[in-house]
């Protein structure tokens, strides 16, 4: 069963082809043998699970329930989900069992999908890697030496090992789309504002923007369409009807302008990647897209620039946690002051007090002009550009990371190295713009990501395009060796 496509799946149940509770139990018995190798789970949350996927069967006997109801799901542990732990794999939320369901686990669970449990991360969302988790690295299923991307590393990787048919995920500079190039899978990371960011934990508030990992493109279209829409309870959402995502996804392709990012392919993206990414080019060529060259002359400032506006934003989203109302609290304070430093010296890990640091020098009298609004200068530039661009083609493409995945450890000293990993998917953070990565080959039997960015609001495009790839090409049907 768990060779199907997530829309699969959901045809199967509807066919009553197995029960929610089969499949469940499957996908369960899958995450069981699998976590010790991946590590891509906090919580499995199996006795919530089979209790969901028996309502489910209700429903669907029944005669009722929509196209998600009995299909099983995997959200990342920065959602709160009543209940059940929400740790953002940090040792500050070690203890903090959420009151309440996140608007997007709401949405997902009002839609009848199974939560099979909570995805691994880097803390807080703060990494590229996967490898600042309190709870340890997740591993990448093409090869456990590897590094599965992060921040929604554990979403990737369990996506790709088939332990789950889709998972929710977060991205703040590339948290989707990193992690699903470097896992062989799909991650789309839609406008800002198009999902409600309510009980996602904050990172970086006017980047942060919650999307989905599946298989293919259809299956990520079925998702967000269930996830996506206004929420009052969001001051960032906004109040714009959600499309149909499948109805336009096998629209014909011919004549579209594709948008060629100049500075994407330049001395620093590894050359057997730059291939697969021409490769993919060349498959729309053939069903009769033209191509044309695109420069967003301030693109390459994009990584300077978000790191100076997401680690300010950090730097204040992150203040609330000092072991007074939740989470982690040292042990026998000796008086205020000795609670707050030990309690967040010790609750937080290297990467998250590295950005809470810088943040708070770049928002420090003095230092406040000098570089955090300089830097919100730049990011309109750069969205300025995007806007350009967008006036001339009607999507851009590119590659989503500059080398497939890297060993563990192999960036970790090196924070600055660590950060370029993100490059070409920063840009679409900065201008809120919608981005969807999608297996495009292989190099050195590591999975390729094919990026493609939108307009604003142009999710149904861009799943359009990534869909028409996907029935030319089975890159997004490989499983991992060890997992088919």
């Amino acid at each position: 069963m768990h060779r199907r496509t997530l829309a699969e799946l959901a045809a199967g149940l509807r066919k009553k082809e197995f029960s929610s509770v089969e499949l469940t139990r499957h996908y369960l018995e899958r995450i069981e043998r699998g976590q010790p190798a991946l590590n891509a789970f906090v919580t499995i949350t199996r006795e919530q699970a089979l209790a969901a996927a028996e309502a489910a069967d209700r429903e669907l006997a029944a005669g009722r329930g929509g196209p998600l109801t009995g299909v099983p799901i995997v959200h990342k542990d920065i959602f709160c989900t009543q209940g059940v732990l929400t740790t953002c794999a940090s040792r500050m939320l070690s203890n903090f069992v959420s009151p309440y369901d996140a608007t997007v686990v709401a949405k997902l669970k009002a839609a009848g999908t199974v939560m099979l449990g909570k995805a691994n991360m880097d803390e807080f969302a703060m990494g590229s890697s996967n490898e600042t988790s309190w709870y340890g690295p997740v591993r990448n299923p093409w090869n456990p030496e590897l590094v599965p991307g992060g921040s929604s590393g554990g979403s990737a990787a369990a996506v790709a090992a088939r332990l789950a048919p889709a998972a929710t995920a977060t991205d703040t500079g590339g948290s989707i789309r990193q992690p699903a190039a470097l896992c062989g899978v799909t991650g789309i990371k839609p406008t800002y504002g198009r999902v409600s960011r309510y009980g996602m934990i904050a990172f970086a508030s006017s980047l942060d923007q919650g999307g989905v990992i599946t298989v293919s493109a259809e299956d990520a279209a079925l998702v967000l369409g269930a996830m996506a829409g206004f929420d009052p309870q969001d001051s960032t959402s906004v109040d714009t009807p959600v499309p149909d995502y499948t109805a336009t996804l096998n629209d014909s392709v011919e004549g579209l302008k594709i948008g060629l990012l100049k500075e994407f392919f330049d001395k620093g993206l590894d050359p057997e990647n730059e291939q697969r990414v021409r490769e993919a080019l060349a498959v729309y060529e053939r069903l009769g897209a033209r191509l044309q060259e695109v420069s967003l002359p301030n693109l390459p400032l994009s990584v300077p620039t978000y790191y100076v506006v997401a680690p300010a934003e950090c730097s204040s989203n992150l203040a609330r946690y000092d072991g007074v109302r939740f989470g982690y609290r040292c042990e026998n304070p000796r008086d205020l002051m000795d609670l707050y430093k030990r309690t967040r010296g010790e609750g937080f890990g290297a990467e998250v007090k590295r950005r809470i640091m810088t943040g708070t020098y770049v928002l420090s009298a003095g230092y406040y002009d000098a570089y955090y609004l300089k830097a919100q200068k730049v990011r309109q530039l750069i969205a300025r550009d995007f806007e350009r661009a967008f006036q001339e083609v009607d999507v851009l493409i590119g590659p989503t990371t500059p080398t497939p995945a890297f060993a563990l450890g192999a960036k970790t000293s090196d924070p600055i190295t660590m950060y370029l990993n993100d490059i070409y998917t920063i840009g679409a953070n900065l201008a809120g713009l919608p981005a969807i990565s999608i297996p495009c080959g292989f190099v050195r039997g590591l999975p390729v990501g094919l990026q493609i960015v939108g307009r604003h609001f142009a999710e149904a495009k861009i799943l359009n395009v990534a869909h028409v790839y996907q029935r030319e090409t089975d890159w997004h049907l490989r499983v991992p060796p060890g997992w088919a």
